[in-house]
This record gives structure tokens, sequence and C-alpha cells, in this order.
């Protein structure tokens, strides 16, 4: 809010991130004056990153979108919990889904010894009534918002992919904001968090974790559309009648970008589950690919300020067949080599 009505006054004004503003590990004394002095002297290099400020209509969205997020997780939470108290008393459900119309019924008609534990019930399926409720009137609005947002045809750009509704798509592109700072699909991945963590030196290379830096919000919907693609790709009925909502100017690319998308993802994901990978790594690995044709969707939508188009990502990934899985023996790496 201060960035932004510094700037309606004419005055230049960069929000910077805290996390990577550099600073030596021997500097233990911290004044104003100091710091003043080391922020003046580090953006006259150039060293400070500034962060995306939205304007007023697209912060607006993204809260409503993290309110959603938000009565999510007190939904998940409530079912844990009452999951918690039923199975310390002894009470196992094991007929059909959880958390289904039949099994919310169970939930209802459970008769219960003691007086106090009904009321635990009854407060825990209260709770979980109203965070449903919650999640519905929200996207409700979400939906209603989305007509009047200028980013609409960006949403309806990215809900041409598999496993992108209005609330993923929604969220999506009011988390990432301005594409255009992103001018490769690299940055947006390591954005999200999504590329290994690193130690090398010389000819020595170790790769860890993924960094998890970032934004973790964004990060969450990215992991939760991959899971579509452990799928073999197919067109159904509700993608095809999401991409025809795509405005007639980017319908065609886009559509070839999403059937491209689904043939890469999906060999991808079989190729590391037959070597072996876990669940968990196959579909970060997924998630991580996938931010790069949402990256280069959202370049086509929305073109540089010369006007022209984004690259494809085509021509920014690496080949499936160039990756080859590297054996390590005794501290020496070893290459496999293929006829």
């Amino acid at each position: 809010m201060l960035a932004r009505h510094l700037k309606k006054k004419g005055i230049a004004c960069d929000v910077i991130a805290p996390s990577l503003t550099p600073k030596g590990s021997g500097d233990k004394i911290k004044t104003d004056r100091r710091d003043a002095r080391m922020l003046a002297r580090l953006h006259r290099a150039g060293e400070l990153t500034a962060v995306h400020v939205p304007d007023e209509r697209d912060e607006a969205i993204r809260d409503l979108c993290r309110a959603r997020t938000d009565a999510v997780q007190d939904l998940r939470s409530g079912r844990y919990q009452l999951k918690a108290f039923l199975l310390r008393n002894g009470y196992r459900y094991t007929e059909t889904t959880a958390w289904s119309t039949a099994h919310m019924r169970y939930l209802r008609e459970l008769s219960l010894p003691h007086a106090a534990m009904k009321v635990v019930l009854e407060e825990y399926l209260q709770a979980i009534d109203a965070a449903s409720e919650r999640i519905e009137r929200i996207e409700v609005h979400m939906k209603a918002l989305l007509a009047d947002w200028h980013m609409q045809p960006v949403v309806l750009a990215l809900m041409g992919l598999k496993g992108y509704q209005t609330v993923a798509a929604m969220i999506t592109v009011s988390e990432i904001g301005d594409i255009h700072r992103f001018p490769h699909p690299r940055q947006l991945m390591a954005y999200l968090g999504l590329v290994p963590s690193e130690s090398s030196s010389g000819g020595s290379r170790a790769q860890g974790s993924i960094t998890k830096c970032g934004n973790g919000h964004l990060r969450w919907i990215f992991n939760e559309c991959a899971q579509h693609y452990r799928l073999p790709p197919k067109v159904s009925s509700p993608l095809t009648t999401r991409q025809e909502a795509i405005p007639k100017a980017h319908r065609r690319q886009v559509i070839e970008i999403s059937w491209r998308c689904q043939n890469r993802l999906h060999e991808k994901g079989r190729k590391l589950a037959a070597r072996g990978k876990t669940r968990q790594k196959v579909q970060t690995a997924l998630a991580r690919e996938l931010s790069a044709f949402v990256w280069e969707v959202m370049r086509v939508v929305i073109p540089r300020a010369d006007g022209t188009r984004a690259a494809s990502t085509a021509r920014t990934l690496k080949p499936l067949e160039a990756a080859q899985p590297a054996a390590k023996k005794k501290g020496r790496n070893y290459t496999l080599k293929t006829k």
C-alpha cells in the first residue's frame, strides 16, 4: 500500500526482498544508519532484488483466493481432529469413502456413551460444515468477480490445460502476477521453490531436495494440478468445454500447448516411475515442468511490451531422451552409456 501511494505521488519506490539482500557473515553491528548506507550502496550497484507489487484489484483477487485456501485448510484440520477423536475412542469407519455423504450420515447418527463426547462430536461437525459452506461461498464470489477481472483471458487460457479449473487458474494467475518478470521458465521454477538445492565445487556436483523458496501457496497448487498428468493423455469432455471458452485469438495455440504438455508430462512421469522414483519425487518433477507450460500459456495471452510473443517450451525444455540416469559408486561418477 505504501509503495502504491508513493508511486501515485511520482516518487520512485522499489519493494526489496529481505531474503535476497546480501549480508556479510562478519557484520555483527546493526543500526538504522548502517542499514540505510548498506541498502543505498547495494541499490546503486544493482545488487538488490525488487519484488512484484500488484495493483489494488489484483491484490484483492489474490486475497480472495488465499481466503479460499484458508477455508480448505480449516476443513482439512477439522476432519483430522474429528477422525483422531473417534479413533481415540475406538470408532473406525470402514464402509465407504471417508467424508462421503454416507460417511457424514454415519457421523451424525453416531451414538456416543457420554454427554461430553456428544458435545465434542457435534462441535467438530459444525466446524466442518461451516468450513465447507465458506468454501462454497468464496468460490461463488470468485466466479462472479472473474467476469470483470482484466486477467480473465489468461484465466480462461490456463483452464485449457489439463487439471486447471476456475479456482486453480485464478490462484495461479493472481499469485504470479506479471509473467514477463520471468524471462525464462527456469526463473519461474526457482520462484516456486521447485528446483533442487545444490552444493557443488570443482568437479563435484551434489544436488539435494527442492529449495522450497518463494511462493508456497503457488507451489502447492502446482503440485495439486500435476497429479492429473500421471494418467494417459486424453482430451475429456470437460476439458473440451473449457478449451472452447478460450478467446479465439489464442485458442488454437493454447490447445496445441495443452496437448504437448499432456504428452511430455505423462511420459516423464512414466519414465521416472520406471526408474524407481518415489511418488512424491515424480509429482514434484511434474509440477516443475508444468510451470514451464503455464509460463508459455500466460506469455502467449499477454504479449511483451514490444508486442512480441514468448518462446515455446519446445525450445526451452530439454528433450526427455537427453536425460540419462547417472550411477554412482564409491564417490566416483559414472555415466551410463547407451548405444
